[in-house]
C-alpha cells in the first residue's frame, strides 16, 4: 500500500488546516488508517486511528481540536485540525494497517503554526 498524504503548510495561531491522505494499491479490508506528529526533536506521537466502517479514535492529548474522517469508497483518510497552537508544528505521518499487520506510512506533510 503506498499513501500520499497532503494538506500541509504555514498557518498562525489559531488557525485551521485540513490533511489528506490518500492510500493506493492492494488495498484490503478491514484496515486501519491513522494520523501521527512527530513535532521537532521529539518522537511520533498517535493522534488518532479510524478503522474502515467506524468512528474515530483519539489519543487523550488530541480530543477536541483534531478530527479524523474517511472515505472508503476513495480510500482516504482526512485529519482537520482547528485553533492551531505552535506545539502542534510538525511532521504529519498517516499509516495504513490491516487489523493484525503492520503500519505502512506515508511521506508525512509538514504543518507550521506560527504567531
Amino acid at each position: 500500500v503506498q499513501l500520499q498524504a497532503s494538506g500541509g503548510g504555514s498557518v498562525q495561531v489559531g488557525g485551521s488546516l485540513r490533511l489528506s491522505c490518500a492510500a493506493s494499491g492492494r488495498i484490503l479490508t478491514p484496515n486501519i488508517m491513522g494520523w501521527y506528529r512527530q513535532a521537532p526533536g521529539k518522537e511520533r506521537e498517535l493522534v488518532g486511528t479510524i478503522l474502515s466502517g467506524s468512528a474515530p479514535n483519539y489519543s487523550n492529548s488530541f480530543k477536541g481540536r483534531f478530527t479524523i474522517s474517511r472515505d472508503n469508497a476513495k480510500n482516504v483518510i482526512y485529519l482537520e485540525m482547528t485553533a492551531l497552537q505552535p506545539e502542534d508544528t510538525g511532521v504529519y505521518y498517516c499509516s495504513f494497517k490491516l487489523v493484525m499487520g503492520l503500519n505502512s506510512w506515508g511521506q508525512g506533510t509538514p504543518v507550521t503554526v506560527s504567531s
